[in-house]
């Protein structure tokens, strides 16, 4: 996936027939790499991603998740190990292709974009296709992303009220049957508007997305390139974890705030939460007013934990992909 830096990966990037002799295949090639390196990072940390969400989208005057390790215990005490990978199923299945696009994509990106003559592209148009392949991405799985965030929130609430629920003879909760990615789906689009339902809060997710990708690839080819020693033509695979996890960190600092944004947007038609946005400029405008500029951070420590393995993982694993592939 990643810049050449030794004269014969160089000349390979450079090679017209290294895109277009065999295009299909090389397409694929890097498709099933970036979607093996997304499935795998992403269920490396599935817990950590459902307290992200949980976070994100509870209510502030009823707040009922705090801290990592005391929300961790929470749904391990309500849940057991399965509702740490709550949700993981449709996480899973979507981050399938949305990795496997924005690799892939990037990589074509790369290439066209690269100026004649030169064997690297500048941070410009590095970020141009950091860009382009979060843009893909995303439009290309986002219904899949609103019904992964509905199953997890909505398995939170049915926990949260456990109280009210029938019991069973030993005075457990009785837990009623959650509904899977099929069902949660032809509920939103029945009940909740149909089309723009399905992709309600795209705008803001692609306002987030484009730019964190960006930064992604932009950081970690920067410091891919720092990591690698003199003579070599890449880091070690410790160094790659490394560069990944810093990377993800940088880019999710300064994209955070639309992350939150696209999430209350996404759960802002289910009549349990009550968060009343009817567009994401009022949701903006209602967090700082209702819970300062620091709302927008909700959840940002629990999220650099999920962060840094994840991409760290995924990047490792694309390359090791790659290496397998002989690409």
């Amino acid at each position: 996936m990643f810049l050449a830096f030794n004269p014969q990966e160089k000349s390979k990037l450079l090679s017209t027939s290294y895109w277009f002799g065999n295009t299909d295949i090389l397409w694929l090639k890097h498709f099933i790499a970036g979607g093996v390196a997304g499935a795998v990072s992403r269920t490396v940390v599935s817990p950590l991603e459902r307290m992200k969400i949980l976070f994100q989208v509870q209510n502030s005057n009823k707040s009922s998740y705090s801290g990592v390790v005391g929300t961790l215990k929470k749904i391990w005490k309500e849940e057991g190990f399965l509702g740490y990978m709550r949700g993981n199923g449709t996480n899973v299945i979507r981050i399938f292709p949305y990795s496997a696009v924005q690799f892939a994509t990037y990589e074509k990106l790369k290439y066209l974009l690269m100026e004649k003559g030169k064997s690297e592209l500048d941070t410009k148009r590095r970020l141009l296709a950091g860009a382009g392949a979060g843009i893909a991405s995303v439009i290309t799985t986002y219904p899949l992303d609103i019904v992964r965030t509905r199953i997890s929130v909505q398995t939170g609430q049915v926990y949260e009220n456990a109280a009210n629920l029938p019991k069973d003879a030993k005075g457990r909760p009785i837990i009623p049957k959650m509904p899977g990615i099929s069902k949660t789906f032809i509920n939103i689009y029945k009940n909740e508007g149909g089309f723009r339902a399905i992709f309600r809060g795209l705008g803001a997710t692609l306002f987030g997305v484009a730019p964190y990708v960006a930064l992604n690839f932009q950081c970690y080819e920067v410091l891919r390139k720092f990591f690698t020693p003199i003579g070599e033509s890449s880091p070690s695979g410790i160094n790659k974890l490394v560069c990944g996890a810093i990377a993800g960190c940088i880019a999710q600092t300064f994209t955070y705030p639309l992350d939150v944004l696209r999430r209350k947007m996404q759960v802002a038609s289910m009549s349990e939460m009550d968060l009343g946005y009817t567009s994401t400029w009022d949701a903006l405008k209602k967090i700082i007013k209702q819970e300062g500029p620091k709302g927008l951070y909700r959840g940002l420590v629990p999220n650099y934990l999920k962060v840094a393995p994840a991409i760290g993982v995924s990047f490792w694993t694309y390359e090791f992909c790659k290496d397998i592939f002989k690409i």
